[in-house]
């Protein structure tokens, strides 16, 4: 039977995921990320899931790629290598595809350091909050790689260009605080309530309408690669869905419920 390397937990209309390889802190290999690509289904599937707290298990958030398995890499013949690490990205980006386009508020819950893979997989999330006890790497130079989980894509877009090109031809380590100053974590906490705090946040964020936030985030995460007609006409479009909406429909009725009410009281 295959070790569970993911965690998924459902409180409350907030799904919890744990990275669950302390061992390796949470390094990624191939079988970690199919269970996240299948516990990341099973959540868009479930229609009381409104929001997403990603986490490690440990004293680590996620180390990246699994070093083991790059090595084995190494074995195949020549001629295969180029094919295999092409099919092996399509799987990359299509676990952090998912996670970065999920219909719902998702919170990476950074407990320890976070680094190479593990760092863009916190970014694909909507925000981060950062146990003081956190860290950040984009240490892919380190191993002679460019990162390919979207640090690319994601760091620029929360820290600017210049910076993102420091941290990542740097490959350094960026603590907490740095995290915070900088952009890359939304708050700090204290590691004893990391858990808590996020739960209360992802329960803040998703209380509006569900409709509402999925369709407004998928816009939102197209912003700066589209012109301003483009958000003008997807907006347009979402709010024709919006006025169809059960909680658009409950939300009026009840506004103009409790103000006849009101009238009739005075």
């Amino acid at each position: 039977m295959e070790a569970e390397l993911i965690e998924l937990r459902i409180d409350s209309g907030i799904a919890t995921v744990i990275l669950n390889r302390p061992d390796k802190r949470n390094a990624i290999n191939d079988g970690l990320r199919e269970q996240l690509i299948s516990a990341l289904g099973r959540v868009q599937a479930k229609k009381e899931v409104r929001a997403l707290v990603l986490t490690g298990r440990g004293k680590a958030f996620c180390a990246g790629g699994d070093i083991a398995a790059m090595k084995k890499r190494f074995e195949a013949p020549a001629g295969e290598v180029a094919f295999n690490g092409w099919k092996r990205q399509q799987r990359v980006h299509y676990a952090q595809a998912l996670l970065h386009t999920l219909p719902i508020p998702t919170i990476a819950a950074v407990n320890g350091p976070c680094s190479g893979l593990g760092a863009d997989t916190a970014l694909a999330c909507d925000f981060i909050v950062a146990s003081t006890e956190a860290s950040f790497a984009w240490s892919y130079i380190n191993r002679g790689l460019v990162p390919d989980g979207g640090g690319m894509y994601f760091l620029p877009r929360r820290v600017g260009l210049q910076r993102a090109k420091e941290l990542i031809f740097s490959g350094r380590d960026v603590n907490a605080s740095e995290a915070h100053r900088m952009g890359i974590a939304d708050r700090i906490c204290s590691p004893e309530t990391l858990l808590s705090d996020a739960h209360a946040w992802a329960t803040e964020l998703s209380k509006g309408s569900k409709t509402a936030l999925g369709l407004g985030k998928t816009i939102l995460n197209q912003t700066f690669e589209s012109s301003a007609e483009d958000i003008f006409a997807r907006g347009s479009q979402a709010q024709g869905i919006c006025y169809t909406s059960t909680e658009h429909r409950e939300s009026v009725m009840h506004f103009l419920e409790k103000s006849a009410a009101r009238k009739g009281s005075s």
